[in-house]
């Protein structure tokens, strides 16, 4: 059995309990700045990154934003029934997602909350120290890949 001290350990060392931490705290975060959008946070990542990819796969899409494949359908298919994300053929029959009209008015409504919420973080930890972090949160995940 475990002593209190290597659970301790556990709760004070462990990089999935403090990144799934920080995780939750910086979804809350943003889902509060973008709440008069009507977006919550992960879903104006996956519009603006529809966006930014320009009719791309959805396995393409799912490599963009590191997410499974299986989980980024079912977020589309929710994105879709609330009209914001349509499917579109591409060439070789593969779906290829696109904002709607509403999807576009959700981003674009989304974009100014964004943009302050990044300024108050980037604010708070000072520009530079939001670069480290950052930085330092692609080495973590590429060390676990």
């Amino acid at each position: 059995m475990p002593t209190r001290d290597e659970i301790l350990d556990i709760h004070n060392m462990c990089a999935c309990s403090h990144t799934r931490m920080a995780a939750r705290a910086v979804t809350r975060f943003y889902d509060e700045a973008l709440r008069p959008s009507g977006l919550k946070g992960t879903q104006f990542v996956l519009l603006a990154a529809i966006e930014a990819g320009e009719a791309i796969s959805i396995t393409d899409l799912a490599d963009l934003i590191d997410i499974e494949r299986t989980t980024l359908v079912r977020n589309l298919q929710l994105l879709r029934k609330e009209g914001l994300v349509s499917p579109l053929k591409g060439m070789n029959g593969r779906r290829k997602p696109a904002l709607t009209p509403k999807g576009q008015e959700a981003l674009d409504a989304a974009l100014p909350l964004w943009r302050s919420a990044q300024g108050e973080i980037e604010g708070r930890l000072g520009f530079g120290s939001w670069q480290v972090t950052r930085r330092r949160l692609g080495d973590l995940r590429k060390a676990v890949s």
